[in-house]
């Protein structure tokens, strides 16, 4: 409902409007403050949620916190529902903006907009955690990407919902037997029962970081399920990754607390990731590139009509193991062009020992289409994407692409697979047109992508093959 006098007030102060958002524990509302006639958002715990005298003293230390990377609290207070008792209720900022759970749905997340939210985070629980508040249950929903209305290109990201936040202690249970913090991104001390401090905020913050790059929970299933899992083994972090990445999220995710980075390490490792994907950007055409381009289309990065990157050292190997794959993603991206009728097609893998990147331009198309690349340091996407128009989709109508010379509005890609499954690579087709992708057309693509695979891994069979025959010290 919109605003409306017979909507339900609150405290005598709060007018309810409209249900945003419910867990657990609570339901979030949208609601007018009718003193200082301000949009708000409010917090109402389901009867026997929360410890109503326990949590008096934790209010307190909640409403003196106050930093640009917390969603603020402004009020508290408890009310008499009838027929189910005294129930507590929290009043915060009402953020305009979308939450990272809900921008995940949307599509990738360049690794450069990866790091800036994550260092947002570092800041905050570098200013939270000496106040003595762990906040418990950090996840993308939790997470706020907000919009100043500045047209600034990057959302800066806050931190919500403090309400399960505990100034200090071991992990409990809820009435309902549940522990605090949503199953999927407990830390192994959560999962345990055990103390709980800062480093199971780092924890919980490098599974959201993690599932930025992925995007699948790294932990689903029941609580049980979740636990059992984060118990018995660490998160798998993607190889295709930059190092940079590997061992700052292996680090967040440490089994061991004490070996999690803390405070002003964890800050200063983050503006040292942000600081080296800003550098990874900046090799581009300034008039094509952008940050926001690789959450549905490739960012313009670098030259990708030939391959790139240092093959192994090829010793006595012979030649057609690399001019072999290379003629084969050739023929994959004209072929792809020829499949949709398009001017363009783009190929690109990080193989175990090198990167191959191909186009396949048409006669007349801006020269800019030779700076498209899909590298920017996020891993491929392991599902097909298509924007049947990048002028109205929300992450790509901002972008070089679309408001540039190309003038692109169509795209689509599929993911190379691995026998494995693993996503090692990304094929595209980009158009000047709006339009479809049907279904046989992404299998026409998917088996293309295919082909090319088997190409890439009877070189590595044939690599591991020469290797094996090679003479060692002389002998044969």
């Amino acid at each position: 409902m919109g605003h409306d006098d017979a909507a339900p007030l609150l405290d005598g102060r709060y007018r309810l409007e409209q249900e945003i958002g419910r867990g657990g524990m609570s339901v979030v509302y949208r609601a007018t403050d009718e003193v200082l006639h301000r949009p708000v958002a409010v917090k109402l715990f389901h009867p026997g949620s929360v410890d109503l005298a326990r949590q008096e003293a934790e209010l307190g230390v909640l409403a003196a916190l106050e930093h640009h990377g917390l969603v603020g609290l402004l009020d508290a207070g408890v009310v008499d529902v009838v027929g189910s008792g005294p129930r507590r209720f929290l009043v915060m900022s009402l953020v305009v903006g979308q939450d990272l759970e809900a921008r995940l749905e949307v599509g990738p997340l360049s690794a450069k907009h990866v790091a800036e939210i994550g260092y947002d985070m570092a800041e905050a629980l570098e200013y939270i955690h000496p106040h003595g508040v762990v906040h418990r249950d950090i996840k993308p929903s939790n997470i706020l990407l907000v919009d100043y209305g500045t047209g600034s290109e990057r959302a800066r990201a806050r931190l919500t919902d403090f309400g399960i936040a505990l100034a200090a202690g071991v992990e409990r249970l809820t009435a309902d037997g549940v522990t605090t913090g949503t199953a999927a991104y407990l830390s192994p001390e959560q999962a345990r029962g055990g103390d709980v401090g800062p480093a199971s905020d780092v924890y919980s913050l490098g599974l959201v970081l993690l599932q930025c790059f992925t995007r699948r929970r790294e932990f689903p299933g029941s609580l049980v399920e979740s636990a059992i899992a984060r118990l018995s083994r660490d998160p798998v972090v993607p190889e295709p990754l930059p190092e940079h990445w590997k061992q700052l999220l292996r680090a967040m995710t440490a089994q061991d607390p004490a070996d999690r980075p803390l405070g002003a390490q964890l800050v200063a490792m983050l503006r040292d990731v942000v600081i080296t994907e800003s550098a990874a950007g900046d090799t581009g055409t300034p008039a094509t590139r952008t940050d926001t381009a690789a959450t549905a289309a490739p960012s313009t990065a670098a030259p990708a009509d030939a391959a790139r990157g240092d093959a192994a050292p090829a010793g006595s190997r012979p030649a057609t193991l690399d001019s072999l794959p290379e003629e084969s993603l050739q023929r994959t991206v004209a072929m792809a062009a020829r499949l949709f009728d398009a001017p363009i097609a783009l190929v690109d893998v990080l193989d175990e020992d090198r990167e191959w990147s191909q186009s396949w331009i048409a006669e007349g198309v801006d020269e800019v289409a030779r700076n498209i690349s899909f590298r920017s340091g996020f891993a491929p996407v392991p599902v097909p994407v298509v924007i049947p128009d990048g002028s109205v989709h929300p992450e790509m109508r901002q972008s070089p692409l679309v408001t540039g010379p190309l003038g692109i509005r169509f795209y689509v890609s599929v993911p190379l697979l691995r026998h494995d499954g693993t996503a090692v690579g990304t094929l595209a087709v980009l158009d000047v047109r709006a339009r479809e992708a049907s279904d046989a057309d992404l299998a026409n693509l998917r088996d293309l992508a295919a082909l090319a695979v088997t190409q890439l891994e009877l070189r590595q069979e044939g690599l591991r093959t020469t290797s094996d025959a090679l003479p060692l010290d002389g002998a044969h």
